[in-house]
């Protein structure tokens, strides 16, 4: 596929599943705004390369006046995979700016069980740093739906908490940043077929850490969600919802904006 068949893909064949969904997130969550320099971080992998064709259609078509920055952290890829993001971009008329970290490196050295929530901390970090030099004052992921409800349930089961992703966020160690992710409301089956339908080649994680073993939360926590679908189409929508239908009177407890915990029985009215 040529540059132009991608982009007139997004637009039109997969208009209501993905672009509508994209203009949506855009909308709902205010995430972009006149003047904002936005850099998109990219992976290599099917979310951001869609993230980063879906934000140049929004500058060449939308109303919002911002400038784009693509930002590609090497964390340690081998030679081929990293040539693979290079070339596949290059395909798809995305202009990387390349850096390079040892992120795998000191993941697998500080993570212990939890090497993917390092390297997942470690690289934002990195990528907020170098985006913030570069003048930009938002940092765009690719995170999509199934992202979102399936940490709403790893949260619940495995984790004792309830906490989602969030449309954006103020960053808390590099001021005047913000984090945004504007392809929330985008399904990943509805990815998948977009790259397939484009004859794409993104990569996988591409991590050299967790080759070794076997990490299989978000997996069966994603296999959980598809069979309960099976009996609940809806279980998806039902599953992001509820983070927008907490009931604070229906909790036992909470933490504020500063991380204090609260309990029900602050409030809690005796009555004979």
């Amino acid at each position: 596929m040529s540059v132009a068949e991608i982009e007139r893909s997004i637009i039109k064949k997969y208009r209501k599943t993905i672009w509508r969904r994209f203009i949506k997130g855009i909308n709902d969550y205010d995430l972009i705004e006149d003047g904002d320099v936005i850099a998109v971080t990219i992976s290599g992998g099917k979310d951001s390369l869609l993230l980063a064709k879906l934000l140049q259609e929004l500058k060449r078509h939308g109303k919002k006046q911002f400038e784009l920055l693509f930002l590609t952290m090497d964390p340690g890829y081998l030679p081929a995979i990293r040539k693979q993001v290079e070339d596949t971009a290059a395909a798809m008329g995305i202009p990387l700016q390349i850096y390079d970290s040892n992120v795998f490196e000191v993941a697998e050295d500080m993570g212990g069980e939890k090497p993917c929530y390092m390297c997942a901390r470690m690289r934002r970090g990195s990528l907020y740093d170098k985006a913030k030099s570069l003048g930009a004052n938002k940092l765009a992921l690719g995170h999509h739906f199934d992202d979102v409800i399936e940490t709403v349930m790893m949260n619940v089961l495995f984790g004792g908490s309830y906490k989602t992703m969030m449309p954006k966020l103020h960053s808390a160690n590099f001021e005047g940043m913000e984090l945004i992710r504007p392809m929330i409301f985008i399904r990943e089956s509805d990815i998948r077929q977009w790259v397939k339908y484009n004859d794409l080649t993104p990569i996988d994680c591409a991590c050299t850490v967790t080759a070794k073993e076997n990490f299989g939360a978000r997996a069966y926590v994603k296999n959980l969600i598809e069979h309960i679908a099976e009996e609940n189409p809806n279980v998806a929508m039902s599953i992001y919802r509820s983070a927008e239908n907490v009931e604070l009177g229906a909790i036992l407890g909470y933490k504020d904006g500063e991380g204090k915990k609260h309990s029900f029985l602050e409030h809690y009215e005796r009555r004979e």
